[in-house]
Parts: structure tokens; sequence; C-alpha cells
């Protein structure tokens, strides 16, 4: 399997399925292609119909290669691949629910994501709060704090109490959260430091802090509390 993604330190949809991958011990090269540089377009579509990453290349022999590109296809196309490994919870009412709120993760959440756009190298002030932004926080940590109680059941520190492919999903949010210093409650932060300390998101962290590449626009309009990686010369 080959997996193509963008910068670690900024692309929020390639870590969903590059971390379900390492936490499901699912073997795979990758291929980083940098954000905002001039060949940057033309290499992505070398591989991705859409012009987008993540893709997937699964090379299946005689059948040809399955190419699935957006995170949660992969995700489910991964699923479907290797039905032993439970990135899924398990139970209908579980499954139902993890899925409905990696959907929900896929399509909302918009002012978050364009207000605080994902950036491992630094640590920003919080920025305004504006209604929808606070609407967006809300209804993020409500739903982590229904699930859990829901489901986790004591098992884990996750939502599902075990490491799913739904905790994946959330991730790029809860590195937000952190990033830009946005106020959570206490339950919130414990789940935010299980998902920091998962040991898939560790590796991918040490990895995007090796990466030569920065993106100064991405920082555009927010101040700058402390540099967490800097340049690599």
């Amino acid at each position: 399997m080959h997996l193509v993604i963008a910068n670690k330190l900024y692309s929020s949809w390639s870590l969903r399925p590059w971390l379900v991958m390492r936490a499901f011990d699912i073997p795979f090269t990758e291929t980083v292609i940098p954000l905002k540089q001039p060949d940057t377009q033309a290499r992505i579509l070398a591989f991705s119909p859409t012009g987008k990453v993540p893709v997937l290349i699964d090379r299946l022999g005689e059948d040809g290669d399955a190419v699935v590109w957006e995170s949660l296809a992969i995700i489910s196309y991964l699923a479907d691949r290797f039905p032993e490994k439970p990135m899924w919870p398990k139970g209908p009412a579980a499954l139902a629910h993890a899925k409905a709120i990696s959907m929900e993760m896929h399509a909302g959440f918009q002012t978050l994501r364009q207000t605080c756009p994902m950036n491992l190298g630094k640590r920003f002030a919080a920025p305004p709060m504006t209604d929808d932004l606070k609407a967006n926080i809300h209804r993020l940590e409500t739903m982590w704090r229904d699930s859990r109680k829901r489901f986790a059941g004591g098992r884990g520190p996750f939502l599902f109490g075990s490491y799913t492919a739904a905790d994946a999903m959330f991730a790029p949010i809860v590195t937000r959260f952190d990033t830009y210093s946005i106020p959570v409650a206490a339950d919130t932060r414990a789940y935010m430091t299980a998902v920091l300390a998962e040991p898939s998101f560790v590796e991918w962290k040490a990895a995007a802090f090796r990466e030569p590449w920065r993106i100064a626009e991405y920082e555009v309009g927010h101040t700058v509390l402390e540099d967490l990686a800097p340049a690599v010369a």
C-alpha cells in the first residue's frame, strides 16, 4: 500500500488515514508532497484524480490498483480490507455513533477549520471567540463528552474506550485546540492529552518537526506564543 500525503506540519486530512494505518499496524509506504510549491499540483495529480491528498494506492496484482481518495473513504476502505483489525468500535449502536460523528467531522466545523488551520509547529494565542467559533467548540466538547459517557465504559481514555478511527478523525481538531490555546473543560483536556500521547500521533509529530518546509501564510493574523518546530536548515 502507498499513501500520498502533504506536509505533516499542516495537512489535517493526511493525518487521519496515516494514524489509522500506523495505529492498526497496516504496512505502507508514503510519499510526502509539500504544499505551496511550484510543482505541488502536478505532483499530486500524478497520483490523485482530484488533485488533492491524501490518496491511497493499493496494489492488488491481477485486479489492478485500488485508488482511494478522501480521508474517510480511505479509512472505510481499510476497514473493509482488514476486517480483523478493530478500526471501528464493536456493537451496532457504537458503530453507528462512531460513523455519524466521523461524518459530521468530515463535513462540518468550517469556522474552526478556517479560523485555526492545523499547524503543529507553533503555539498561538486564542483567536477572537466569535459566536460561530464558540458554537463549533461547544458542539465538539459535547460530542466527545457524550460519546465517552455512552460508549467508553471505563475501558480507556478515547471516545469508545480503546483507540478507533473516530479518534483519528478528530485528532486534527485536538491539535487545533492545543495549537490555538482554546479554553476547554477538564474532561476535554484529558481526552486531548490521550490523543496527543497516542504513539502513532507522537511518531507523526516527530516527523513533522523534521520537515524543512514552512508556510508563513498559515500564521497570518495569529499571535505566536511559542515556536515548537524551528525551520530545519
